[in-house]
């Protein structure tokens, strides 16, 4: 849905931001769980700050060309499908999967996903979280701005077991920041390559 909805309990997203509830059952949310659990999580660093997030990447990762990510888990599979399916595009066009594991208390700070990728699709597991949307201004615009502080635009709850997709407007003109979250969340996230 976009943000031009007529819908006045259409959650206040931009537009190319699709979103549905009660993606996956409450069983395969477990099932989920239990292997990422067992995992190998890494530390993230972004823009020189160690994030307070954990992550498991695989397949074309940020920089294939520094570290090799391992392929796709199996586990993840069947999931990738139902995503792909439901963006309506081939499973293997996701190349990449990101697992985040996000202990109580963690956020992700504003940014854009990565250049080099186009759609990007992620489910939420465990526990809801807010994502916060705000329109995105290149590093050297923000070097112009007249000091006054940017705040989001938009915002939707992301739900446990919800998925959300981002394209258009959505991925390429607006940033996103996940403010901290209450509880163990883990949130599994799908891009394809830009053509």
């Amino acid at each position: 849905m976009s943000s031009g909805s007529s819908d006045l309990f259409a959650p206040d997203v931009p537009d190319g931001f699709r979103y549905q509830s009660n993606f996956i059952g409450i069983d395969e949310e477990a099932l989920l769980a239990e292997e990422i659990h067992r995992l190998r999580f890494s530390t993230f660093e972004m823009r020189g700050v160690v994030a307070r997030r954990r992550v498991a990447f695989f397949g074309k990762s940020y920089d294939a060309t520094i570290v090799a990510s391992p392929t796709v888990p199996a586990f993840l599979m069947p999931l990738r499908g139902a995503v792909a399916a439901w963006a309506g595009v081939e499973a293997q066009a996701f190349e990449m999967a990101l697992v985040n594991e996000y202990a109580s208390g963690a956020p992700i700070g504003w940014h854009r996903d990565a250049p080099q990728y186009e759609l990007v699709a992620g489910v939420s597991l465990l526990s809801s979280c807010r994502m916060k949307f705000r329109p995105y201004v290149s590093p050297g615009a923000r070097l112009k701005h007249d000091g006054h502080r940017r705040v989001a635009t938009h915002e939707i709850t992301l739900e446990p077991r919800s998925v959300y997709l981002m394209t258009g407007p959505a991925r390429q003109e607006y940033e996103h920041h996940i403010p901290a979250v209450g509880a163990l969340r883990y949130s599994i996230t799908f891009r394809t390559l830009r053509s």
